[in-house]
């Protein structure tokens, strides 16, 4: 079974295609450019360099969050038109897990953070016990609230693009219970989202196109500010 995988919920973009149990290729750019200008480019590039076409592909798989709303949509969006163009289904992986499988057999609790501005992080945490498991659910709270959480643990493994951001005081909150893998571990990684796809497929959890969207925990900031606006508005006209 082979699966191409493509994760743009943070400033990474990245594409991976897997076949079973081997990585046949990985393209990871964390650069200025924005997803919609570099993801197609690098699926053809990878899928060229590997010598196959988008129907030589099982199953796309991405990242669905949550993360950046316009990376969300861009990745879930490419998805869904390889997968609606080939006939074939696609599997949704939460990036918090993809994040946190990034750290394979990990003896601690790992705890993926993203930023999500305001002294706010998407967060949840996993471990690995006879499995890869969730044990607590993915949501949007304020770094303070994270590491209250955190606190509970003997030792905590922490990943995400939020690890950039409030390293420092993480480790003044947790101070040795705070545990950073090697950079290569912290940010996105679509060969991560393949593996993870292609347990869901053999367990049978995939998905037409149509099923497939962004998983974003929270509204958008133009949503919130619409609301705001309306609910002023209507204070307004009472």
């Amino acid at each position: 079974m082979r699966v191409l995988a493509i994760d743009t919920s943070s400033n990474v973009a990245t594409v991976a295609v897997m076949e079973d149990e081997l990585l046949l290729g990985e393209y990871i750019l964390n650069h200025k450019k924005t997803h919609s200008q570099k993801i197609m480019t690098m699926i053809e590039q990878i899928l060229s360099e590997l010598e196959l076409t988008v129907q030589d592909i099982d199953i796309f798989a991405a990242a669905i969050g949550p993360g950046s709303f316009t990376g969300l949509r861009i990745g879930v969006a490419t998805v869904k038109a390889l997968a609606h163009a080939t006939g074939k289904p696609v599997v949704s992986v939460g990036t918090l897990e993809a994040l946190a499988y990034n750290v394979p057999y990990a003896e601690h609790i790992i705890v993926p953070i993203m930023d999500a501005r305001r002294d706010n992080v998407f967060t949840a945490s996993y471990i690995w016990d006879e499995g890869f498991k969730e044990i607590g659910e993915p949501e949007a709270i304020s770094i303070d609230e994270c590491l209250e959480s955190c606190g509970e643990f003997l030792d905590t493994i922490f990943v995400g693009d939020g690890v950039k951001v409030y390293r420092e005081y993480i480790k003044e909150k947790l101070g040795d219970k705070a545990i950073f893998p090697p950079a290569n571990a912290l940010n996105s990684r679509a060969s991560s989202v393949a593996a993870l796809a292609l347990d869901k497929a053999k367990r049978g959890e995939t998905q037409s196109y149509l099923e497939m969207k962004p998983y974003y925990i929270r509204k958008s900031q133009a949503e919130r500010e619409l609301e705001e606006r309306e609910n002023k508005e209507k204070g307004e006209s009472k």
